[in-house]
């Protein structure tokens, strides 16, 4: 007797026809991810197991570098700089960001003008950055004491290096955050704008009752990809101050960089690498899910 065909059966091959295009367009993408994250992220974990230096594997140690690392008071400290650094920018740079997508949005005739010159710095590379900031934060001849007025040294200053670079970080990347509002702010249809303005509605009162709504997710994208980009700083601190003075500036991957390149110790720093990657996917996480239970 034959049996019947299910119906599970019968579209199973249409099924895999349909998807063969797309896990071929996901192939690259998928093959790259392995290749260049997967694996390496492997070799670090299995790396950070072994007391190593940069020339060779040595003895397999188990969780003796992480043992070490909970108790190492410079790895918490450059973590607690790192959460400064983040403090000191993440929520100033999506808050400048809003506002000069919000001016460049509301002035038609200049927007091409002003979107440009908030947007220059973005294009600069690291090295100009940094260029900058120490040309305008010399002692003796930089643009800001003569503002201010006085010679202080603000990269060799205890309190104020960090923070100087901070602020220098919020001109070069501010641009990124500004571009990606307002792109929000273009999808917002403008008819919501004519109706609310036909029931008197001004001001403040837009933008509280229409733009903030509707910007919500994409302030809580670009406050997230901020968090990322902040704890992940490295080149400007490394720069401008190199971790000084006393390592008041040194950030968790300058710590990383030091214990792998400076003392050799590629295995406890493949550990600080795995801690740290670990303290970002949780804050990342939290953060998103913080953003979403807002919006």
């Amino acid at each position: 007797m034959e049996m019947p065909v299910t119906t599970t059966t019968a579209f199973r091959p249409q099924a895999m026809r349909e998807g063969l295009p797309a896990a071929l367009l996901l192939a690259p993408f998928a093959l790259v991810f392995l290749l260049f994250f997967l694996a390496p992220a492997a070799q670090t974990f299995y790396l950070s197991l072994t007391e190593s230096s940069l020339t060779r594997t040595s003895a397999f140690v188990g969780l003796a570098n992480y043992a070490t690392l909970v108790q190492d008071p410079s790895f918490w400290a450059s973590l607690g700089t790192t959460f400064y650094f983040a403090l000191l920018t993440v929520i100033p740079l999506t808050a400048l960001g809003l506002v000069m997508a919000l001016l460049v949005h509301r002035f038609v005739r200049v927007q091409g003008w002003l979107q440009g010159a908030f947007f220059l710095p973005y294009v600069l590379p690291i090295s100009v950055m940094t260029l900058i900031a120490d040309w305008m934060l010399q002692p003796s001849s930089g643009v800001i004491n003569h503002l201010v007025g006085g010679q202080r040294a603000w990269l060799s200053d205890v309190h104020w290096a960090l923070p100087v670079v901070a602020i220098g970080t919020v001109w070069w990347t501010v641009g990124f955050n500004m571009l990606m509002l307002l792109a929000g702010l273009r999808n917002i249809p403008a008819e919501l704008y004519e109706a609310a303005a036909l029931d008197g509605a001004r001001g403040f009162t837009l933008f509280r009752a229409i733009t903030w709504p509707a910007l919500k997710p994409v302030v809580g994208t670009a406050l997230l990809l901020q968090l990322i980009a902040s704890l992940k700083v490295f080149g400007q601190t490394y720069i401008l101050t190199s971790g000084g003075p006393y390592n008041t500036s040194r950030v968790t991957l300058h710590y990383m960089y030091e214990t792998a390149f400076t003392q050799s110790d590629a295995g406890y720093a493949a550990a600080v690498a795995m801690a740290f990657m670990l303290v970002v996917i949780a804050l990342s996480l939290l953060a998103r899910a913080v953003a979403k239970r807002a919006a």
